[in-house]
């Protein structure tokens, strides 16, 4: 029997999570946005093409790793880490520290904001 603690963590499944974190880049954007600041999309700093990192923010927001906000032409993004935390206790510190002692998405970085 399934059971969900709210309709809104519903949309983070554990295999669709588990798929996007599985890229070095989305890794490092999680890595990134860990500290729990929102980022505008261009302060986003990875040596792939502006379209890759735009599908790699597609993959993490739709498997509701990230929440993604507009405001006029530019969008900003966050991690939803409250309601991962909820959901699957200590796995995103897990994989941070895995992550950081890795090195792994060590090629994203910020840029300044704007």
């Amino acid at each position: 029997m399934r059971h969900h603690s709210s309709s809104i963590e519903r949309d983070i499944e554990l295999p669709r999570l588990l798929g996007a974190l599985s890229d070095p880049t989305r890794l490092g954007i999680v890595r990134v946005l860990s500290d729990g600041r929102e980022r505008g999309w261009g302060q986003l700093c990875a040596p792939v093409a502006k379209s890759t990192l735009s599908h790699h923010l597609k993959v993490l927001r739709e498997a509701g790793v990230t929440q993604t906000r507009e405001e006029g032409t530019r969008c900003f993004v966050t991690l939803r880490r409250d309601l991962i935390d909820s959901r699957f206790p200590g796995l995103l510190s897990a994989l941070l520290s895995a992550t950081i002692a890795d090195n792994v998405g060590d090629h994203v970085s910020e840029r300044d904001a704007v």
